[in-house]
């Protein structure tokens, strides 16, 4: 395995562009001690970096036995390079293209995941281009079907980039006309769950399960900004604006038991592949699924990490581990 060339591929032209940049840092100090590392960059424009060298992705990729994928968002979380790795025969760590692209559109992977008896979802409402601009009509609609307060933000994309609150029916239309600018996509209009936030990450084959589920963690957002936990409260470093993680949670045993089985029953039913990390609203009616990150965060900031050192692992434990489940899917 010492031997092995990683390209680690990181950027990308995503609203998640910066994060990526940590996590593909924080990828590479964790390897290079005993891999051979290619720093793979692509930029905001889609173009292609090897160590710094601008060139085509078969290029850059030249000698790869394996590709670590510190992507976030479009373009490296909807399938899109996934496709690419395929076509030109180099594995790489994470789920596949069909499944990346599914899991990563908020509404589809809820439909998709829509059996399991465990969980329940939010209400919610998808506003599509083709609904045009009439954005009093598209809240009045939303409002008929269930009422405020609203989360308002991407269909697809993540680290709650471009997440707004609508507190009333009268800021629905201006948090979904600045959402659909923001992210030029489809809007998720969501009911607000009030209850206790939860993450819980799923490594495949780990310890002796198929499914290892990780420790869940706690997220107690700051309430200065509402009690959202939004972009700000996941990355900033100002302890007024951060939110708490409680690892391990003080969750009953039994609701820790809930969140891991569901978090596992997600990433089964997504047919999601070596990783993934599953986020919760655990309320008083029972525990409503979120969302699913098939990369999720490795920066020093990041939810999984953390995880896996309350279960005496590290982060090169678990990419040693990525590295050798993507070369046994080649």
């Amino acid at each position: 395995m010492d031997s092995l060339t990683i390209s680690v591929i990181r950027g990308g032209p995503s609203s998640e562009y910066d994060v990526s940049l940590k996590t593909g840092a924080a990828i590479i100090d964790a390897l290079s001690e005993n891999y051979k590392i290619v720093d793979i960059l692509i930029d905001r424009h889609g173009q292609w970096h090897r160590n710094g060298l601008p060139m085509e992705p078969a290029q850059a990729l030249l000698s790869a036995d394996v590709a670590v994928l510190a992507l976030h968002g479009e373009y490296g979380e909807d399938g899109q390079v996934q496709r690419l790795l395929d076509e030109l025969g180099v594995p790489y760590t994470g789920s596949g293209a069909y499944a990346s692209a599914l899991a990563m559109h908020k509404p589809r992977a809820r439909f998709a995941v829509a059996g399991l008896p465990m969980i329940k979802f939010p209400e919610h409402y998808v506003v599509r281009r083709d609904d045009g601009e009439d954005y009093n009509a598209i809240a009045q609609d939303i409002f008929k079907r269930f009422g405020p307060p609203y989360i308002v933000k991407p269909a697809s994309g993540g680290s709650s980039v471009g997440l707004v609150v609508a507190k009333t029916i009268a800021e629905l239309p201006s948090a979904i006309e600045h959402v659909t600018r923001v992210c030029g996509g489809q809007v998720l209009v969501e009911q607000l769950i009030k209850g206790r936030e939860a993450t819980c990450g799923v490594i495949e084959d780990y310890r002796g399960e198929r499914r290892y589920a990780l420790p869940p963690i706690e997220i107690v957002p700051p309430k200065d900004n509402g009690g959202i936990f939004d972009y700000d409260a996941k990355y900033s470093t100002d302890d007024v604006l951060c939110a708490q993680e409680i690892c391990p949670a003080n969750f009953t045993k039994q609701e820790k038991k809930q969140i891991e089985e569901a978090a596992k029953a997600v990433h089964r039913a997504l047919e999601l592949s070596h990783y993934s990390r599953s986020d919760f609203i655990l309320a008083q009616h029972g525990l409503y699924f979120l969302e699913v990150n098939t990369l999720p965060g490795l920066t020093e900031q990041s939810l999984l990490p953390r995880s896996l050192n309350v279960v005496g692992s590290s982060l090169k434990d678990l990419l040693e581990h990525l590295v050798s489940l993507a070369l046994e899917r080649k």
